[in-house]
């Protein structure tokens, strides 16, 4: 381990014993959430993956303003859609030395008021779980076996492990799944 990341890793510990989590209710808070950050992933090869989900995650919630936030210095640009989604394409003066996210631009996130994270980042990485550590009152959702709490307060396990595609599909049903059957629960509250 080299000295940068043992820099890194006290700092998010830091962040994470600072952090207090707000309760949130599920399923009812992902019903309808205004806005959504979705963390994307470093590695040509799955921002390319994942670029065929994006469709289906804007149908998924309609409603909702959705931001997809690169890693610094990864350029998505170019590769994604602009129209639906609001691109924020860190750069390297962004995050501190060892990695993580700089308080001014955390504070630039939070002016979002993000109410959804979902973090489709497969690795783990310093600045994603500095991002996630920042917003206790959204709903954090990832791959289970992954990071755990406090960074998700939902976990989303599949049978994949290596299989990118098969791992965001199986995410994503399970949000559509979890979101239809809140609808369904509150319709028949109100018959």
């Amino acid at each position: 381990m080299s000295f940068k990341s043992m820099v890194g890793r006290i700092q998010l510990r830091r962040l994470k014993n600072n952090m207090e989590p707000e309760s949130v209710a599920f399923p009812k808070s992902l019903a309808k959430p205004k806005r959504i950050l979705i963390c994307l992933p470093g590695g040509l090869r799955e921002l390319t993956l994942l670029k065929q989900f994006l469709p289906e995650i804007k149908e998924l919630f309609k409603a909702a303003e959705i931001s997809l936030l690169s890693l610094p210095g990864v350029r998505v640009y170019d590769m994604y859609p602009r129209k639906g989604f609001h691109i924020l394409s860190p750069t390297a003066d962004q995050m501190t030395w060892s990695g993580l996210p700089k308080k001014s631009y955390t504070k630039t996130l939070k002016e979002f008021d993000f109410d959804l994270i979902l973090d489709l980042n497969l690795n783990t990485t310093p600045f994603t779980s500095g991002v996630l550590l920042n917003f206790p009152a959204a709903v954090r959702v990832g791959r289970g076996n992954h990071l755990g709490e406090p960074y998700y307060n939902l976990e989303i396990k599949t049978r994949y492990l290596r299989d990118e595609r098969n791992i965001y599909r199986s995410m994503l049903r399970t949000l559509s799944t979890i979101k239809s059957a809140t609808k369904a629960s509150q319709v028949g509250k109100h018959n």
